[in-house]
């Protein structure tokens, strides 16, 4: 065999491995995630939406890759990031951390399951039709919020001077405040509570808004449900605590971060569930067969530290129903 012969075949040689290799990289189904939030807002969260993925036999970088498309706030760009993950071709899109999320994949392909991870009603903004047996590409689960807004009302009540005002900051351009806003407004005229609604579509705009609350010498705060919130809830916790302001959190990592009570779903439960999904999309499963998952239990996490930074005494009643209190 002659010298350039032999040094051709060993080329050869060597780069088969590196072909294989990336022919199998390649042939990895991708997931593409979708995300309202910030890398660092979701890390809380992410270990249970890849423990929800490993269960089903699939691990991110082994067998399975996902292509990361993150809003960082900004609804806007969510239609350009979902058309990009279609363009991508990818074989599942994770809609993860709000309805906005969602509803940009939905518009973005009729073909590509979906599946999604949301604090909003799934039906009312149209995500599906039917909760049991969701049509079409798209299913998930929902930390669902509307109808515990009445609940987090009746605690606001408990801690505001009776007769006063109790406020709901919600973001308008989500679809799930409306549902919020109008559960909101039933359940205070059936008791004759005055309430006033403050929109904030931008982290910008929480700062005019507490200085709203001040002049309509608000008695307590309820906070929506929206990735917004999630995000700034460092902002809201200091800014609760300047002006003293008794406040209700939908999510228990606000009230970790310093807010005084939260009660509602588990947000990780949704990811685990949803990272599931997803496993099972891959597998060969079709989301009009997997039901649209909701929560069945809610937690009522009370920040006694808080409580007695803000110089608020907190009813006994309320703290005996807590099921779990930061000291």
């Amino acid at each position: 065999m002659k010298r350039r012969e032999f040094i051709g075949l060993l080329g050869a040689a060597t780069a088969w491995p590196l072909t294989v290799h990336a022919q199998q990289q390649s042939a990895m189904p991708v997931v593409g995630f979708l995300s309202s939030l910030s890398p660092h807002e979701l890390t809380s969260v992410m270990p249970a939406f890849h423990q929800g993925l490993n269960g089903t036999g699939l691990v991110e970088g082994r067998n399975i890759a996902i292509e990361y498309r993150w809003a960082e706030g900004h609804y806007e760009r969510l239609p350009a990031l979902a058309a990009d993950l279609v363009r991508r071709q990818v074989a599942v899109i994770a809609a993860i951390s709000g309805t906005p999320a969602a509803l940009a994949a939905k518009m973005a392909t009729t073909t590509i399951p979906i599946v999604f991870a949301i604090g909003g009603d799934p039906v009312a903004p149209g995500l599906v039709t039917n909760l049991s047996r969701p049509e079409g590409n798209i299913t998930g689960a929902s930390f669902y919020t509307a109808p515990i807004v009445i609940k987090r009302l009746e605690l606001a009540r408990e801690l505001a001077p009776k007769g006063t005002t109790i406020a709901l900051i919600e973001n308008p351009d989500n679809p799930t405040s409306v549902a919020e806003v109008r559960a909101l407004r039933d359940a205070a005229a059936s008791l004759s509570q005055p309430i006033k609604i403050i929109n904030v579509s931008t982290e910008s705009q929480i700062d005019s808004a507490f200085a709203t609350i001040a002049q309509q010498k608000v008695g307590a705060l309820l906070v929506g449900s929206d990735p917004l919130f999630f995000i700034a809830r460092k902002t809201l916790v200091v800014l609760t605590a300047r002006y003293a302001m008794p406040t209700i959190f939908p999510d228990r990592e606000q009230a970790e971060a310093g807010g005084l009570i939260s009660y509602g779903a588990s947000r990780p439960d949704a990811y685990r569930q949803a990272g599931n999904y997803i496993g099972r999309v891959v597998k060969g499963e079709r989301p009009s067969e997997l039901p649209v998952v909701l929560p069945t239990k809610y937690t009522l996490l009370v920040n006694l530290k808080t409580a007695k930074a803000l110089g608020i005494s907190l009813p006994p009643s309320l703290l005996a129903r807590a099921d779990e209190v930061i000291e």
